[in-house]
């Protein structure tokens, strides 16, 4: 990572199981001086939860005091609402890897925030998290190549946090498989913030297609107790296509599986040096 250690800062929201957050505090604490890394802070909104894994030096009270810790780049882990409401004001001090992509299917969100990277020269990074392929999907659409894209993720009904009727939906999918949703991922990502986050990072890598372009289907299936499904499919043009298949290991009722809290550390750790734009990392 160079001579200067990059210096990063979380901002998670701990769940009672093992949560991504929890992942990335403890690969830092572990193994973050030898890529060149070192903890800024953590912040969570009930302070309570850092107590024994976070040392009190590291805490951050009250996030609007952010600027004081002077970190290169702020991880969010917690909810879409962090980038909305301070994804700006990250942006304008440091590089910004958003873990909730969700809360880029804000149109107002996702033009203020891009707008925002440009004038700074920092970089706002969308992680692949479960999404295979991403830059794959990136490359088709810089060659113009790309003319639909649908992803399909299929989970244990236990597994999704709904809201508004795909909440009352999901209480009918106890016994059968059953598809929640299927339409453009702008859509969907205010009913299932934490759960289609790898929808929005392909909305991302896609912008000829976007969050209105991207078809985002949505199932569950109560015959998947130990892993998560995303499956995805991009065509061009003279029927050019490509479908990809990803089994993700997940406890019962786990929102994001195992595998994801890996590919967020691999992707932070190529955030470094791609200033002033939208970097899928």
């Amino acid at each position: 990572m160079g001579e200067t250690a990059l210096v990063p800062a979380f901002l998670v929201f701990f769940c009672l199981t093992f949560s991504p957050g929890q992942y990335l505090v403890q690969q830092l604490q572990k193994d973050g001086s030898q890529h060149g890394l070192e903890l800024a802070f953590v912040w969570n909104r009930d302070a309570s939860k850092l107590e024994g894994t976070v040392p009190a030096e590291l805490q951050l009270g009250d996030l609007t005091d952010f600027l004081e810790r002077r970190a290169d780049i702020i991880v969010e882990v917690a909810h879409p609402c962090i980038a909305q409401d301070h994804g700006e004001s990250f942006l304008k001090a440091a590089d910004f890897m958003v873990g909730s992509p969700t809360a880029l299917a804000d149109f107002g969100t996702e033009l203020k925030l891009r707008e925002a990277a440009r004038q700074a020269g920092h970089t706002l990074y969308i992680p692949s998290g479960a999404l295979w392929g991403g830059q794959d999907i990136q490359r088709l659409h810089d060659g113009g190549m790309l003319q639909a894209l649908t992803v399909t993720m299929v989970k244990h009904p236990d597994s999704f946090r709904l809201g508004g009727h795909l909440g009352e939906l999901v209480q009918g999918a106890q016994q059968e498989r059953k598809v929640l949703y299927y339409g453009p991922v702008r859509g969907l990502c205010p009913l299932a913030p934490n759960n289609v986050n790898t929808m929005a990072a392909a909305c991302m890598a896609a912008p000829s297609l976007g969050f209105d372009g991207v078809k985002g289907c949505l199932v569950a299936d109560p015959n998947l107790p130990d892993y998560h499904v995303v499956e995805i499919e991009a065509t061009g043009p003279g029927g050019f296509s490509v479908s990809t298949r990803r089994k993700n290991p997940a406890a019962c009722g786990a929102v994001t599986g195992a595998a994801t809290f890996v590919a967020f550390w691999s992707s932070l750790l190529v955030c470094q040096g791609h200033g002033g734009r939208v970097y899928l990392c």
